[in-house]
This record gives C-alpha cells, sequence and structure tokens, in this order.
C-alpha cells in the first residue's frame, strides 16, 4: 500500500464506512486510493466542500458515528470551515483530511500554499502535519479517537507527495510510536454523593422543570421516567427536540425565542430545575438566578453551570447517570403544577392550530408545517435551516417516537438544511427525510445540494426526500430582527431577493416539483409530496409579513415594534398580520 491506500484502509478499521468530499490535485494520490476502497469506502461526491463539512457533521449527529469528510489543499481546504466550525459548536466528532502542496514546495509561497496548520487550529481539537510515511498511522489513530472522545472536530493534513510514498509502520525505535484501534467512551457515571446531593434537591422541589438538549437524544426513556417520578414538565432544546415526542402531555417543547409559552410558563414558575445534556445558550429565558435550586448534567465538565449557577453538577453520560439517579428519587404525586403544565399545552396546541389557520397573503407558512404535522411517517428524520422557517419546525412539528432532527444549532448558519438531509438519507436510506428551508437558504446553498441529490437518489430503498422551501422574497428572520430588535422598518436593499421557480428547477435535474400558494391546497400538495417515486421539492409561496412572535413580548420589543411603524414599507401587512397572531393568543377561535 502507499499513504493514500493506507489512509482508508486505516479509517475502515476504526469503522468509518463514508466520506464526503471533493477532488483535487493537493488529494489527487487520496481520490486515486478512494476509487480502490470504493468496496469499504463509500464517497460522496458534494459541489462544494463546505457541503462536505456539514454533511459530515450531519452524519455524526444522525448516526453517532464520527463524521469523515476531506478537501483538496488551498481553497477546498478553506471552504471546509464553515461546515467544521457547524460540528465544533455542536459538539459532535468530526475528521477533517485535507491536502497540501508537496512538502519540498512549503514555505516557498507556492500556489494553493496556505497555513492550514494555523487555519484549522481554531476550530480543531487535534491538526497535525503528516511529513513522513511512519507518521500517518499514528496521526489517523488519534484524529478518530480524539474527535471521538472529546465530540470534537479533528484534522490530518497530507502533502500531495507523501500521498504516493509507499507505506510503513514505524520502526520499533526510540522516537517512534505505535498506535492502536479502538474506541473507548468517557467516564460515565458521577460519585455516589453527587448522585444523593442531586436527588435531595430533587425530592424537595414541588414545581420541578426540566430541560433536554441533545445530549439526552439516547436517553429517551430515562427522562421520561424521571420526569414522572418528579411530576416535572419537560422543556426542549432546539438541538433535543427528538429527545422526547410531543405526544407526551408534559412535554413543553421547544424553548427560547423560538419556544412555546408553557415552555416560558415552565421556567418561570418553577422551584427546581433539572438541565440535561444542553448548553441553552439564553438565559432570560430560564429561571431566574435565586429562584430555583439547580441540579446539572454533562458529559463535558466544563459546561457545567455555564447558563444557570447550579447547586449539584455532575459530568456524566445523560442515561447513565438518570438511570443511578432514578431508585434515589421519591414519587411525587399528581399535584396542580403538573395538571397546570398539561392543560397549558392543550391550550397552546389550540393556539398553534388558530395561528396556521389565520389566512395570509398568499399562504401563512404555519399552515405548512400544521399540515405536515400528523402526515409526518414513522421514523422520519427532519432537518431545519436558519431562519424563520425554524420558528415553525420549532413549534408546528411534532415528534413522534423513532424521529431524528436536527439542525445548526450553535453556529446557526444559513444553507445547512439540505447537506443534513442529504447526509441523513445517505445514512439511513429507507426512511424518508424532509429538509425544512427557506429561500435564502436555498438560494445559498440548497440548489447547489440539489444537484447531489439528483445523482445518488437511484441508490435509495426509498426515494423519498423532501424540501420544503417557503418562497417568501424575503430573507425573513432579519427582517424581523430588524423591526422587533432593532425597532427599524425592514431595509429592502439587503432583505428582498429574487424570486425563482423552485419547483421547476426540480423539474430540470430530473426530481419532483410541487407548487403552492392555496391554503386548502397544503394537504394535498404534501400527500402528492409523500407519495412521489423520486425527491420532490415542495415550493409553498408564503406571506413574509406573518410574525414568528416569541413566546414572550417584552416591554422593550413592543416599543421597538411601535418605533419602526414609520420606516416600515410593508406597513399594512405587517399591522394586519400581527393583529391576526396576537388575537388568536388572547382569543382562541377567532380570527
Amino acid at each position: 500500500m502507499n499513504v493514500s491506500d493506507y489512509v482508508w484502509h486505516r479509517l475502515s478499521e476504526w469503522g468509518l464506512k463514508r466520506v464526503y468530499g471533493y477532488p483535487g490535485d493537493g488529494v489527487g494520490g487520496l481520490d486515486v486510493a478512494l476509487e480502490k476502497a470504493k468496496d469499504r469506502m463509500d464517497y460522496v461526491q458534494v459541489r462544494h466542500e463546505e457541503m462536505a463539512a456539514f454533511m459530515a457533521s450531519a452524519h455524526a449527529k444522525f448516526t453517532g458515528e464520527v463524521g469523515l469528510c476531506y478537501a483538496t489543499s488551498g481553497p477546498g481546504a478553506i471552504h471546509l470551515l464553515n461546515g467544521l466550525y457547524d460540528a465544533k459548536m455542536d459538539h459532535v466528532p468530526v475528521v477533517a483530511l485535507v491536502g497540501q502542496q508537496a512538502r519540498s514546495a512549503i514555505g516557498a509561497s507556492y500556489q494553493q500554499e496556505v497555513d492550514l496548520q494555523t487555519l484549522f487550529q481554531g476550530v480543531t481539537e487535534y491538526v497535525a502535519l503528516a511529513s513522513v510515511p511512519e507518521q500517518v498511522r499514528h496521526l489517523i489513530d488519534r484524529a478518530v479517537r480524539i474527535a471521538h472522545t472529546k465530540r470534537a472536530v479533528t484534522c490530518v493534513i497530507l502533502p500531495n507527495d507523501l500521498q504516493e510514498l509507499d507505506y510503513k509502520d514505524p520502526p520499533l525505535a526510540h522516537g517512534a510510536t505505535h498506535t492502536g484501534v479502538g474506541y473507548a467512551g468517557p467516564a460515565k457515571l458521577p460519585d455516589e454523593a453527587s448522585l444523593r446531593a442531586a436527588a435531595d434537591v430533587l425530592n424537595a422541589g414541588n414545581k420541578v422543570a426540566m430541560l433536554v438538549g441533545a445530549g439526552a437524544l439516547h436517553a429517551t426513556d430515562e427522562v421520561i421516567e424521571v420526569a414522572q417520578r418528579l411530576q416535572a414538565g419537560v422543556a426542549k432544546a432546539l438541538l433535543g427536540k427528538a429527545a422526547v415526542p410531543d405526544d407526551l402531555p408534559f412535554v413543553t417543547g421547544s424553548i427560547g425565542l423560538l419556544g412555546t409559552r408553557p415552555s416560558w410558563d415552565l421556567m418561570k414558575n418553577c422551584d427546581t430545575f433539572l438541565m440535561v445534556g444542553s448548553a441553552f445558550p439564553y438565559s432570560e429565558f430560564l429561571p431566574k438566578p435565586g429562584d430555583a435550586r439547580g441540579v446539572q448534567i454533562d458529559i463535558d465538565g466544563s459546561r457545567l453551570s455555564l447558563r444557570y449557577p447550579m447547586e449539584v453538577n455532575m459530568a456524566g453520560d445523560s442515561a447513565t447517570t438518570l438511570r443511578a439517579l432514578l431508585p434515589l428519587l421519591t414519587q411525587k404525586k399528581q399535584s396542580s403544577w403538573r395538571r397546570d403544565i398539561e392543560q397549558g399545552m392543550t391550550d397552546w396546541w389550540d393556539t398553534l392550530k388558530e395561528r396556521a389557520m389565520n389566512s395570509a397573503e398568499p399562504l401563512n407558512p404555519q399552515r405548512v408545517f400544521w399540515e405536515l404535522s400528523p402526515r409526518l411517517p414513522d421514523n422520519a428524520i427532519i432537518t431545519a435551516d436558519s431562519g424563520s422557517v425554524a420558528n415553525w419546525y420549532a413549534r408546528d412539528l411534532r415528534m413522534r417516537r423513532g424521529m431524528k432532527a436536527s439542525l445548526s444549532g450553535g453556529l446557526a448558519s444559513l444553507g445547512a438544511g439540505t447537506p443534513y438531509a442529504l447526509a441523513g438519507k445517505m445514512a439511513y436510506p429507507d426512511r424518508t427525510v424532509i429538509a425544512c428551508m427557506g429561500d435564502g437558504a436555498m438560494q445559498m446553498n440548497g440548489l447547489n445540494v440539489m444537484i447531489t441529490i439528483s445523482k445518488y437518489w437511484k441508490r435509495w430503498s426509498n426515494p423519498r426526500l423532501i424540501v420544503l422551501v417557503l418562497n417568501n422574497r424575503d430573507l425573513n428572520q432579519v427582517t424581523w430582527e430588524e423591526r422587533i430588535q432593532l425597532g427599524s422598518g425592514k431595509t429592502e436593499s439587503t432583505q428582498s431577493i429574487p424570486d425563482f421557480p423552485y419547483h421547476r428547477y426540480a423539474e430540470l435535474i430530473g426530481l419532483k416539483g410541487i407548487f403552492v400558494d392555496n391554503p386548502d391546497r397544503v394537504g394535498a400538495a404534501w400527500d402528492e409530496a409523500l407519495a412521489a417515486d423520486r425527491p420532490v421539492i415542495l415550493e409553498a409561496y408564503t406571506d413574509p409579513n406573518v410574525p414568528p412572535l416569541p413566546p414572550h413580548i417584552t416591554l422593550k420589543e413592543a416599543k421597538n415594534f411601535v418605533s419602526m411603524i414609520p420606516s416600515e414599507p410593508e406597513l399594512g401587512s405587517v399591522l394586519k398580520n400581527s393583529a391576526k397572531e396576537l388575537l388568536t393568543s388572547v382569543l382562541p377561535g377567532k380570527d
């Protein structure tokens, strides 16, 4: 084997079986070797390296495995950065392989020579440049092991001339190191004293609130059992949307600006706060410090007491820790606290339905999601992009057991929804995948990824991959942020974007396109998309001026809304839609 052959061989020994990437002369040796290794390494050719990194991040999120991507030297390596930062900020393991110019050219300002170690230093937990074949084994081993153990991004840089050399094991000599394959998880269980201290706090509480995030995705049963034992309500951070199903009456849904009113009420009225596997960033949506006693569980001890001053902090795996905690918890009796939570959710779902049924010009975006929710297939995988589309994804879609869902959380990058969807489909080709996109994200990256979807869809056992595009001709989330946070009207020069026939583009590349602008046709459009024999772009022509109302409107936000009136170019539509949303919240059933 040459070095390139060995790289794919070693990665497959670690259990990595899919790589997302784009070729180039900086990785020519890896390209050739990958063709020979296709029986054990599935290569997905993207249209842009940023998509490769997003897909590797999503692969890690959906499978729990280490994601893998590669890119050529110079511009290809630079293109990876945004997707790698997505993985870094959401704490998922990704290994990046990047090419470099020949070792003899490094330092000579050669074409496409970039200081890659400095470039990747900020995004990686480990980055190393290979200089001799004897290094390659331990560089690959360390990159995979560190990525897995620390849930981090790592990078191995391989100069293109090195890729062609014969591979050699390191010698049994001073100065050499001999590494091996094998995963080992971090310490998973807190000590007994911490468990008992946590139980004492939780048992003493009368009004317990739980917040779960991505770290609890594998702990669904344990979260439910603890919530039942404590008679707690359970709110979900956005990355934890699939952690517990929404058909449980005590689950209050998402939290934060994109969250629900019951989640706001849960946090503001509790006397005890249990946070599991989440680093939800917005402290203003949590209990006021001092109002609730706090307990937190996180696999990463450095993230404890980061958002709220906790009384008991436990570093441990969510499922393992909750299982150990359960025998120490006293079964609480059903109380008005739990009954109020459940009634609040019943009322909230009614409110969301009424909001979705409000008329708009021409189509209310909430209606699109409300009609999808009951039609979601079992075990569906749902992705969402950043922007106003994330509001409706967060609130209106009810998760059921077995579903998966994710988006770009910490980075909140525009354009991640479609590469996430493709990665989900490649990992689970038998499942239906639905990507929820705004038109800004679709124009940025989505059209690009649709070409990749058209390249690979015929190999899937279930061809259903639906890309929903809310075509509102507006960078909508930022427009509403200007109105509510800055007190300024929409700045049309920056916010208005071109209209584009997304459904016709689908047909152009051999996929199915569906267009809907009539609220009475939305359900039928979803039925048609879910029955299609190939991937679909479902284009919904929606009203940009339906407000994504926060769960709690502050005095400052109300004042800013009034302040923006003189400068708002679409004032009539904004006021009309806002009035409908607000009245529906106050007087359910009134349009």
